[in-house]
């Protein structure tokens, strides 16, 4: 009942990802996040569509269109539950249009997946995978359905084995992170800057609540992944140097006394995905991210890893 019962807005699904954790994964890209990156690579999952039909005339493919739902005010804001966007998914041609018109970049190609239909697109993957990602948008946001499915895996016989993470923006509070810790296997955080107004330039929110996220993961043993992101002339981790270093090494060493070691991954911007004024901001070179890499390193952060590509 619990599992049907719990559901969540889903842009996307991947059936097998290398990139989002550990081994070989099943990715679920949930819809809506409340940090405000003027540098997101996935500007589409940010807000929820309100169903405002600027899309459907624009639509080459007519794979757009409206129906009626049951009221569901988290799903579609704005007092217009009665009604839904319906992606027809055999129609689409993938050109994105829709994308570009709507008046709040929204993905209107989602789907409102329960826990049990979740859980059955995980069996037909099980054999072929070591565990499941929850990412975003920010997974946490719709976090029923993030420890409903969490608990259904980890209870379930067939399934227990699989690892479950969460790629997230660590804005989630204490007693969020007490709901979902007796399921998670392991939290990927990012920290897009250490000074709280760097952190609110590069994302519209403070980050007083990422760094305690940071601390609350690695006493529990279940931060599996800091991620840092170099944006040139943006991110301030040159200049905060010294404390953000010995802030790492905290984490590593709480980590180390209850779980497996904390990797740290350090990213370069580059203009893949985005829009709008972030794509004037310089890249970041390779030269750049090694220089952070070896600097850490002299610091005793151990578990470095580096991007395989700067795209963009």
């Amino acid at each position: 009942m619990g599992s049907e019962v719990a559901s969540a807005e889903v842009a996307r699904v991947l059936p097998f990802s290398t990139v989002d954790g550990p081994g070989n994964r099943m990715v679920f890209f949930l819809q809506g996040c409340n940090f405000r990156c003027p540098g997101c690579h996935n500007p589409e999952t940010i807000t929820l569509c309100d169903a405002c039909r600027e899309c459907i005339a624009h639509c080459p493919a007519g794979a757009l269109s409206l129906k009626a739902t049951a009221a569901d005010t988290q799903t579609v804001p704005n007092n217009k539950a009665s009604l839904r966007l319906a992606w027809d998914s055999t129609s689409c041609i993938g050109c994105d249009t829709c994308l570009d018109v709507c008046p709040s970049s929204s993905q209107p190609k989602t789907q409102r997946l329960s826990v049990g239909k979740a859980l059955a697109l995980i069996k037909r993957q099980k054999a072929f995978i070591r565990g499941i990602t929850l990412s975003g948008g920010e997974a946490s946001l719709q976090l029923k359905f993030v420890s409903t499915l969490f608990k259904a895996i980890k209870q379930s016989t067939e399934l227990k084995h699989l690892t479950c993470l969460l790629d997230t923006n660590g804005s989630l509070g204490a007693s969020g992170w007490q709901r979902l810790l007796p399921w998670l296997d392991g939290a990927m955080v990012d920290l897009k800057a250490w000074d709280e107004p760097a952190h609110r330039r590069l994302t519209g929110r403070g980050n007083i609540k990422v760094k305690q996220s940071l601390q609350l993961l690695a006493e529990a043993g279940k931060l599996a992944e800091v991620r840092l992101l170099e944006v040139p002339g943006k991110s301030d981790y040159w200049q905060h140097f010294d404390a953000l270093a010995s802030f790492l090494l905290d984490l590593q060493r709480r980590q180390a006394l209850k779980g497996e070691p904390m990797r740290l991954r350090l990213n370069g911007y580059n203009h893949h995905g985005v829009k709008g004024e972030a794509l004037r901001w310089p890249k970041a070179s390779q030269q750049q991210i090694n220089d952070l890499a070896k600097a850490l390193s002299r610091a005793g952060i151990a578990n470095i890893s580096l991007p395989p590509v700067n795209l963009g």
